[in-house]
């Protein structure tokens, strides 16, 4: 079984805000599949589906960005998921906006939600979408992280949406390093 895992904030004041793409990313690649993720669990908000073939558990955990880890440890335990079968979406300060990056281990990079799941994970070798939300170093990180998107910026999630899903259906059946190879590159300002 797969885990992808969408990192967010709860709540109607987080929604559309740079922070909560994960979530954002998420739910769209749900509604194209035609479902919606509407299970409470530890926490976390799921569905589990199958795929082609696959069985899929998507995850928004509820705790809070900062407190992301424990929510996922919960799931793979009670589902008992390989380490090697998780991706984590997430957003990025470092890639430009709109850019989007495959990594199949490593550190946080300063992302608190990715510090906690590596935390309660106790490895770093979970795979990872990071999705560039650029930063803009005159506003507080923090400040902007949750700011809301632009309209502009929508138009572009919305732009980038396609591509995305095409990677989360891929990542059901494809090998990893295939997979990096064959986004990663296409993607580079």
């Amino acid at each position: 079984m797969k885990l992808i895992v969408g990192l967010g904030n709860p709540g109607k004041e987080y929604e559309n805000t740079r922070h909560n793409i994960g979530f954002m990313f998420l739910d769209r690649y749900c509604a194209s599949k035609g479902f919606t993720i509407d299970k409470k669990k530890f926490n976390g908000l799921y569905t589990k589906q199958n795929i082609d073939g696959v069985d899929v558990l998507f995850l928004k955990p509820q705790s809070f960005m900062n407190l992301s880890g424990e929510v996922v440890l919960a799931f793979v335990h009670y589902f008992k998921i390989a380490i090697e079968d998780i991706l984590i979406i997430s957003d990025d300060l470092d890639l430009f906006f709109g850019n989007f990056k495959l990594k199949k281990k490593g550190s946080s990079g300063g992302h608190n939600g990715l510090k906690n799941i590596e935390h309660y994970l106790q490895t770093n070798q979970y795979k990872r979408l990071k999705i560039g939300i650029s930063n803009n170093k005159a506003i507080d990180t923090k400040d902007y992280v949750l700011g809301k998107f632009s309209k502009e910026e929508l138009e572009t999630i919305d732009q980038l949406s396609k591509g995305i899903n095409q990677i989360l259906n891929d990542f059901l059946t494809e090998d990893f390093d295939s997979l990096m190879s064959k986004y990663n590159s296409k993607n580079e300002q």
